[in-house]
């Protein structure tokens, strides 16, 4: 019973979610958490254009806090805006985009789509870049292709901290589904090793101490007294 209402609960929360995200316009939401006060719901919405998802007097916020306590029965919602101040960092507003973009010139465009995604994603500063684009390019054959550039982690720790997302175009000749991992420069990786002039110090220092323990080490060892044949 306890799997059946937590399955329950997170299938509301995710349509919650899906409707914030639809009302709201699609490549303007990055993401959306819900948590859970005891004064109320709290949502978070993370944008790239804060002035239009709240409107004019936060009309639309005030709209959209009224269908979430009839539709989907939340007693006390609070809608908070977050500002993404980077958006070429974000890979769900990077992936929409693309998305947005595939629908509006078509699929025939999508190297040159692709390729200007890229190049403002590393412009921006970031330290690597994958985009994988996946459906009927541009033939009639459905086939994945894969635009990269710069320095991605794809196993272990340092993958976690890869901003990841997917999106979906519908274009005439039938979806395409877009794919972005994108590698901040904010991103703290665990095996990043930064050579500056301090870490050079300290090797030579290192070096110069081996090579001082190594003599010390020589002069101490018992010289051997060779026999005389007689």
């Amino acid at each position: 019973m306890e799997e059946k209402k937590v399955v329950k609960f997170k299938k509301e929360e995710f349509a919650i979610k899906e409707y914030i995200k639809s009302s709201l316009g699609k490549g303007r939401i990055s993401r959306v958490k819900i948590e859970y006060t005891p004064v109320g719901e709290k949502i978070i919405v993370s944008t790239t254009k804060p002035g239009l998802i709240i409107g004019r007097k936060g009309e639309k916020i005030g709209s959209l806090t009224e269908v979430l306590k009839k539709r989907f029965k939340l007693e006390n919602p609070h809608i908070n805006i977050e500002e993404i101040k980077k958006p070429e960092f974000d890979a769900q507003i990077m992936a929409d985009d693309i998305a947005l973009k595939l629908e509006k010139f078509g699929p025939l465009k999508f190297k040159v789509i692709a390729y200007r995604a890229l190049q403002s994603i590393i412009n921006a500063g970031a330290l690597g870049v994958e985009i994988r684009l996946s459906g009927k390019l541009p033939s009639s054959r459905a086939r994945t292709w894969r635009f990269a550039q710069g320095y991605l982690k794809k196993t272990g720790d340092s993958a976690k901290v890869v901003d990841r997302a997917q999106s979906i175009a519908q274009t005439k000749p039938g979806t395409v589904g877009v794919k972005v991992s994108i590698l901040s420069p904010h991103a703290v990786l665990k095996d990043k090793i930064v050579i500056d002039d301090s870490l050079i110090s300290k090797l030579k220092s290192n070096l110069t101490n081996i090579d001082s323990v190594e003599k010390d080490a020589e002069k101490r060892k018992p010289v051997k007294k060779t026999r005389r044949k007689k």
